[in-house]
């Protein structure tokens, strides 16, 4: 027998999941699980996926739902992993739990680069792994080195196609294919959900703020972040719109609401705070938004490709300068939607519905900032990375590089040739340190 494996810590990746059977894209099996992972900080008062209006719609495509929380108490399914030399003892007792018996596996999870799903990768030693992705950090390379035992048996990387044109870095280093849910399923799977919006009346055409707790992942303050929501709120007030939904994230404090409220009763703008957990996309059908603001969201994108509705973006410049290091996963999506999508400022780029660039220029964009993230991952990008930042020695294209990192990796932009040594020579740096420690001595 044949037991396919499908790991989902969201609801938006058990859509995605659902559209992919839907469609096909999984061969016949005899049994299915649906194996949820509540990655919340504290699981145990956060709820899962399957707590979500909604979730009951998409549940009839798998045979059992089981928990990876229950399955590895008391550890936490992000932090924890399986020891090289305990893998058998928890194969056993996993295939035990869950009724596998001797039963062939096939795993289909998210996030390979991390646990959970490296954790059940290593585990079930030998069974193919699909790799699915619902948002655009696909688009960007592998985050970590993934030993080749694992890396090997990934058989392809599906993904929505949210930039059409754009292909995914991920996993490339293995020459792992990328290949495409039909657009057409995910929006079929998306409208069953659309009836667990009902509070939301139809139609109405607000303009949609999307949060995203960027505080919680040390990217900006919290005092920052709501900053820049009260920026989305005037950006919409300045286009002329006088009905606003505020769509927070699902664990970011009440702070954030007070704040818009407050600017949103200066502006005289009616606000509504959406406090259900339901999708961005149910709000899309429900209520046909005029315009859907963010700043990095994977919903904006959602919302363009797969809705037709116009966007913009906020905050983008700062975030760019903020992340750290370079490598941080999140900078080819922020990449993405600063290249991609007009600025809420501009008012004739959001009302014309202007793209900041077309998906070939935006692909080279992508590969380079991807080679400069993790060069000793895709080496072979090299090439084309020198030959594209030789191309665009422009302050529009260099935002998106650290002039360090491109010094460091010896990349066009980087400082003057003749002392593009100084970084990599060690004697230069011993020097410079034993400078540093005489400084701080007399100092003293």
């Amino acid at each position: 027998m044949t037991t396919q494996i499908f790991q989902a810590s969201t609801l938006y990746g058990i859509a995605t999941l659902a559209a992919a059977l839907d469609s096909g894209c999984f061969r016949p099996a005899d049994r299915r699980v649906l194996l949820l992972c509540n990655n919340a900080a504290t699981p145990e008062t956060t709820p899962g996926p399957d707590a979500m209006p909604g979730f009951e719609q998409l549940r009839d495509r798998f045979d059992d739902v089981l928990s990876y929380n229950e399955a590895i108490f008391p550890f936490h399914p992000g932090g924890w992993a399986p020891r090289p030399d305990d893998l058998p003892l928890w194969e056993r007792y996993l295939r035990h739990e869950w009724q596998l018996a001797d039963d062939e596996v096939e795993l289909a999870v998210e996030s390979i680069q991390v646990n959970p799903a490296l954790g059940l990768a290593q585990i079930f030693t030998g069974a193919p792994v699909t790799v699915y992705a619902d948002g655009l950090m696909s688009y960007g390379p592998t985050r970590n080195k993934i030993d080749p035992l694992v890396g090997t048996r990934v058989d392809r990387v599906l993904h929505v196609d949210l930039v059409p044109g754009l292909v995914p870095l991920l996993l490339t280093e293995f020459g792992v294919p990328a290949e495409i849910v039909p657009t057409p399923a995910v929006t079929k799977v998306l409208s069953e959900l659309a009836p667990s919006g009902e509070e939301f009346a139809e139609g109405g055409e607000p303009v949609l703020l999307l949060g995203q707790y960027l505080s919680a992942l040390g990217i900006l303050g919290t005092e920052e972040e709501e900053q820049l929501h009260v920026r989305m709120l005037r950006g919409a007030a300045a286009l002329g719109h006088r009905t606003v939904v505020f769509k927070p994230h699902p664990t970011a404090p009440a702070s954030f609401t007070r704040s818009l409220e407050e600017e949103a009763g200066r502006l005289g703008v009616e606000l509504t705070v959406v406090d259900t957990p339901v999708l961005a996309e149910v709000l899309y059908q429900r209520t046909r938004p005029a315009l859907v603001v963010g700043c990095f969201s994977t919903a904006l994108l959602t919302a363009s490709a797969l809705y037709g509705l116009p966007v913009a973006r906020v905050g983008t410049g700062l975030l760019l300068e903020r992340l750290t290091p370079y490598e941080n996963s999140n900078r080819v999506p922020v990449t993405i939607v600063d290249a991609l999508l007009p600025d809420l400022d501009d008012r004739e780029a959001v009302t014309a519905r202007r793209r900041g660039t077309d998906v070939e220029a935006l692909g080279a964009l992508v590969r380079a900032v991807g080679f400069a993230m993790q060069p000793k991952i895709l080496p072979a990008l090299r090439r084309e990375t020198e030959g594209y930042l030789a191309r665009h020695q422009d302050p529009r294209t260099l935002r998106y590089f650290k002039r360090k990192r491109l010094t460091s990796l010896a990349l066009p932009g980087g400082l003057p040739a003749q002392l593009a040594f100084i970084p990599r020579n060690a004697t230069v740096r011993r020097v410079a340190r034993k400078a540093r420690s005489l400084r701080r001595s007399a100092g003293r």
